[in-house]
Formats: C-alpha cells, structure tokens, sequence
C-alpha cells in the first residue's frame, strides 16, 4: 500500500506560520532581521527569505540603518502602512464609529456620528454611507481597502458573519456579511463589539502582551471578551463572551433578551440610572436634583458622576452599590478562567474610581485565593474606542495570521 504524502501542504503551513510570527513581530515594534530571528526562534536564512518575499508583497518595508555595534550594521524593518487600509465600523445603540488606518494601523480618518433613528435601514444605511467615505478617504491616499471589521451589539455567527439577534437594538437575522461584501467587494469581518473591543485592547491597549484576560464592555448592557493562550474564545456558534446574560437573580427584572435576572439587569449603567432617579424621586435628598432642575428624567452618568465628586451621598452609594454587583459577575468570570487581566472598558468605566474600591473587595471575598492572588484589574486605555479599534484589529489579525499567498 502506498502512503500518501503531503509534504507541498506541510511546507505551506510551515511557511505560513512562520511569516506569520515575523508579520505580528513587527507589529509589535520594528526590528532588524538579526532581533527577529533571536525573538522568533527561526534560522537568519528562513527569515531573510521570508521577508524578501514579504517585501516583494509590500507587506513589509525597509526603514533605518541602525548604528553598528562591531558587527555589520543591521537594517531595521517594519510594517508597510502603504500596503493598504483597513476600515473600523461600531454600530451601538446610540451611535456609530467609523475609523481608517494604514496597514500599519496608524489612524487617518475617524467619524462619530449618534443614531437618532430607531430603524434598522436607516441605521445601515448610515453606516454604509460613512464606510464608503471611509473608502473615498483610503483611496485618495492611495491605499487599496484590505478589509472591513464590524463590530456590533449582539450574537454573531461567526461562520457566517449573521447577526443573530441584539436585544438592545431588537435586530435579529441580519446577514450583515453577505450584505457589505455584496456592497463593498471586500471582506468583511462581523464581530461582537465586545469580541472586537478585546481585540482592540489586545493590539493596542490595556491587554497588550497578555495571554489570557477577560475584556467587559459595560454601559447599557455588559459584554465579554475573553482571550486564552492568546486566541479569542468564540465557542462553537461564535457566541461565547455573552457574560451580561449570566442569570444572576431567576427572581430579577426581566431582561431584554426575554430572560429575567440576568447579570447586566443588576450591574451596569442600566441599573444605576433606574436606582437614583428612583430614589430622588422619591424624595431623598440629594444635590442631583439641582443639576437636573428637578426632573429624574434627565439625569445621566455625567450626573451622577458630578454629584458624586462633590460628596453627594446618593450618587456616591449608588456607585458603591454598582461596583459590589459589577464584582459579583467579575468573581463568577475569574473562578471560570483564572485571566491574569481583568479590562473594564464601556461608558460606565468613566466612573472607576468610584466603583473600584468596592468591585475590588467583592471580588477577593468570592474569588477563590489562588485565582485572586493572580488576576489584575484594570481600566481601558482605549475607552469608548475600544470597539472601533479592535475593528480594525480583526481586518489586520486576519492578514498577520495567513500572509499574502495563504490568501490568494
């Protein structure tokens, strides 16, 4: 019997592997052929082979000479920005963002525009005009469309990029990735916003250079990210990291998803805002009835946040109370995954100093020690752009992970 050989796909593979630590290497920071070879573990003549080919595919460029130190001055490389561009899309419940980079990520053009329509065609279509600006801008510098990464509030088939459903937007069965590579005649790569904003916070944030960490965007609703060993936990259906539907309470207020008690129905800035203008209308005293002249109606984060620096009692045990919930669900995700980073990313991370005190103290009393004495927890350095820059992360991961001729 004759054994069958696959050598042709093995070398491939190997191949591809290989270009792809020398690509993610460089993103990192620009290096010369003799740092990559001592950071990567590959032979000085597989990676200068594998960078003359990627030079040839412009993905890579030559920049400086760096200073000799007794040997032969050694050239530094780095990733070539005018490769292409990548375009970054955020469709939240109240606005969406759209960013361009270079393929070496450095930003060109953004918009931030609030959606003021509740329908869902206007919506796209909204985000469809701003991503086709986003185009025209790339275009005009030159640079080719690599692909485009959507980030969204709700399950995403991750085989093919469905929108299954998103409660706080009441979409479901929306084929935004046939759609916009039928419009576009790019790829397009759906996402999570939470799965996105990890990846944002991964490339370029709070979580850079870590293996395993949980992202928690918290604002209306909380979403998940979760990262171990260094990849994206997406599950079998890509629906993985949908931490807000933890049920928390079977007895508690029924959530927008249908199901009641479920953690982000508790924690979060849903809860908050119901709790204090609950409680100012009710009559306690409190300074947020003179920032808001008395109506409850428009009381806001910023609100609170404004009383709380000024001592008000109110705003300042709501949050106390806020954080306590939020370390409930965080202690439940750490005895799960044992991360040694815990990101807190969202609207309600503007309030960190006020909820930190108490998140942290819950999350040691229901933590189990070992867990807690490994895990750290920090605030997003990317903030509300978290999202629209980890869109742009799913474009250039996909392109570092299978090179040019993996792609063609």
């Amino acid at each position: 019997m004759t054994r069958k050989r696959y050598r042709t796909a093995d070398q491939a593979l190997v191949r591809r592997l290989n270009s792809s630590l020398i690509l993610n290497a460089l993103r990192i920071a620009p290096q010369t052929r003799a740092s990559l070879a001592a950071r990567t573990g590959l032979n000085r003549s597989t990676v200068s082979s594998l960078i003359d080919y990627l030079i040839a595919e412009h993905l890579v460029r030559e920049g400086e000479i760096q200073p000799s130190r007794g040997g032969r001055p050694g050239t530094l490389l780095e990733l070539n920005p005018e490769a292409g561009c990548a375009v970054g899309v955020e469709i939240n419940v109240d606005y969406i963002a759209v960013l361009v980079t270079d393929f070496a990520a450095r930003p060109l053009w953004d918009r931030w525009t609030p959606i003021t329509d509740t329908d869902r065609d206007a919506i796209l279509a909204l985000a469809i005009n701003l991503a086709e600006q986003a185009i025209a801008f790339g275009s005009a510098c030159g640079l080719h469309t690599l692909g485009i990464g959507l980030g969204v509030p709700g399950l995403v088939d991750m085989h093919t990029g469905m929108l299954k459903f998103a409660p706080n937007l009441q979409w479901q069965e929306v084929p935004l990735r046939q759609m916009w590579e039928d419009r576009f005649k790019v790829p397009v790569f759906v996402d999570n916003e939470a799965n996105a904003a990890a990846m944002g916070e991964w490339y370029f944030g709070a979580a850079a250079g870590a293996s395993d960490f949980i992202y928690l965007t918290i604002s209306i609703g909380i979403g998940g990210g979760i990262v171990l060993n260094g990849r994206l936990l997406r599950g079998s259906g890509g629906y993985a990291g949908e931490v807000g539907h933890m049920a928390i309470n079977p007895d508690g207020p029924r959530c927008a998803c249908g199901k009641q008690g479920c953690w982000e129905m508790l924690a979060g800035m849903r809860p908050l805002l119901e709790q204090v203008r609950r409680r100012v209308e009710q009559g306690e005293a409190s300074s947020i009835s003179a920032l808001t002249n008395g109506n409850p109606a428009r009381i806001t984060l910023d609100v609170i946040l404004t009383a709380a620096a000024e001592g008000d009692r109110l705003a300042c045990s709501a949050l106390a109370e806020a954080g306590q919930q939020l370390g409930l669900g965080i202690a439940s995700l750490i005895n799960i995954f044992n991360p040694q980073l815990v990101v807190l990313g969202g609207e309600m991370s503007q309030a960190a100093d006020y909820l930190m005190p108490d998140l942290e103290a819950t999350v040691r009393q229901h933590t189990l020690q070992a867990s807690s004495d490994t895990v750290t927890i920090r605030v997003s350095s990317l903030g509300a752009k978290a999202c629209v820059r980890g869109a742009i992360a799913l474009v250039l991961d996909e392109i570092l992970r299978a090179p040019a001729w993996q792609r063609a």
